[in-house]
């Protein structure tokens, strides 16, 4: 029985190969090639790999990730205007809500910008939770937000 060393190959051959937006996608491909995965055991994969869904001019997709492309990733005055919706929050807790698949990026920008008034982001698919140190911070925090999201990109 093959190992999770040809496992992870076959992943690599598959993302380099051909846009993947999705793990139930990447398992349908690797099942394809004889790997039946569960999504845990893909997700596994996928984290010990530096893999992660990111937007592109095609949509989102799995791409490779290391500390040499953290400067090649969009800042947040670019993903700003592409995904921004609405912002709201109360007291120290500001939610985000994007375009679909915009979430994630946009909160891992929000994170390389450290900003002081964040403590910390969660993201899902289309939602940020932004956890601001105070209600005021909170505030600062909207008004640049809204700002970036309707800048002209």
């Amino acid at each position: 029985m093959p190992n999770k060393t040809d496992r992870q190959r076959a992943i690599r051959e598959l993302i380099e190969a051909r846009p993947i937006g999705s793990q139930e996608e990447l398992r349908r491909l690797l099942f394809g090639r004889g790997w039946d995965v569960t999504q845990s055991t893909l997700s596994r994969d996928l984290r010990e790999m530096r893999l992660a869904r990111v937007p592109t001019g095609d949509g989102v997709r799995y791409a490779f990730t290391s500390a040499a492309m953290a400067e090649d990733r969009p800042r947040l005055e670019e993903l700003m205007p592409r995904f921004f919706q609405q912002v709201d929050g109360v007291s120290e807790l500001c939610v985000l809500h994007t375009a679909a698949g915009g979430a994630q990026p946009v909160a891992e920008a929000i994170d390389l910008a450290q900003w002081p008034e964040v403590m910390g982001t969660i993201a899902g698919e289309n939602t940020i939770l932004i956890i601001c140190r105070s209600a005021a911070g909170r505030e600062k925090i909207q008004r640049k937000l809204r700002l970036l999201g309707r800048a002209d990109g």
